[in-house]
């Protein structure tokens, strides 16, 4: 039987972010979370040498707010300073999360996709911009190579620019919450990895923040609607 004990670090944070809403705590601080993750989790998220006695708050923080953090994944999100909520993702991931726990066969991880989610990451996998960063070389990486990656075709101008980049970005989010922290198997038979769909919106990421000013241009040009 799978059990809660058997969780990741971020998926026992995220469990402990859930208890505090359901106790009225929402949105809840960050101490309120350092604390109840400590509570429920001593050995894994207290002071080394003093587990009992004091959190590790940089644990718990990296967790809530790292490159990898449950913030930038879309299942927490900021509400004020120091202040987080469970977002819809986040609570899909929960339940996931608990009905797992509760099942008595091994969990495989496996999670099924969508049509339009197989065919968004198949695609997204297999271009240029990905195998250069992946292959760290991301210096290579051209806008034309970028544009290919997003779908940003050469008639997408204006106001497209940003409905494209939107839609993309939706997708991505809608996967990282449905692969959660497990996997998923694309048609062709690939098997996909919660860290290899980061990685996808890692280099989102970085392309938006290098071409910014193409993308800038791309919206200046053609009518606007």
């Amino acid at each position: 039987m799978n059990t809660l004990l058997e969780t990741t670090l971020p998926e026992k944070i995220l469990l402990a972010a859930s208890a505090l809403e359901d106790a009225g705590q929402s949105p809840f601080s960050a101490e309120a979370l350092i604390v109840a993750v400590w509570q429920a989790h001593p050995r894994t998220f207290g002071l080394k040498g003093y587990a009992e006695q004091y959190p590790d708050s940089n644990k718990v923080l990296s967790g809530l707010m790292g490159e990898r953090g449950l913030t930038k994944r879309g299942l927490l999100t900021k509400m004020g300073q120091k202040l987080y909520a469970l977002t819809r993702e986040g609570k899909v991931a929960v339940r996931r999360i608990q009905d797992e726990a509760n099942q008595t066969e091994p969990v495989t991880g496996s999670r099924p996709l969508s049509g339009e989610q197989d065919a968004f990451l198949r695609m997204a996998l297999d271009t240029v911009a990905v195998a250069k960063f992946r292959a760290n070389h991301r210096a290579e990486v051209t806008f034309p190579d970028a544009c290919r990656y997003w779908g940003i075709g050469d008639g997408v101008l204006g106001d497209r620019v940003d409905q494209t980049l939107d839609q993309f970005r939706l997708l991505l989010r809608e996967i990282e919450s449905r692969v959660g922290f497990g996997q998923a198997t694309l048609t062709d038979g690939r098997t996909i990895s919660a860290d290899e769909v980061e990685v996808l919106s890692d280099l989102d990421n970085y392309l938006d923040d290098r071409f910014s000013r193409h993308l800038t241009l791309l919206r200046t040009r053609g009518p606007r609607r």
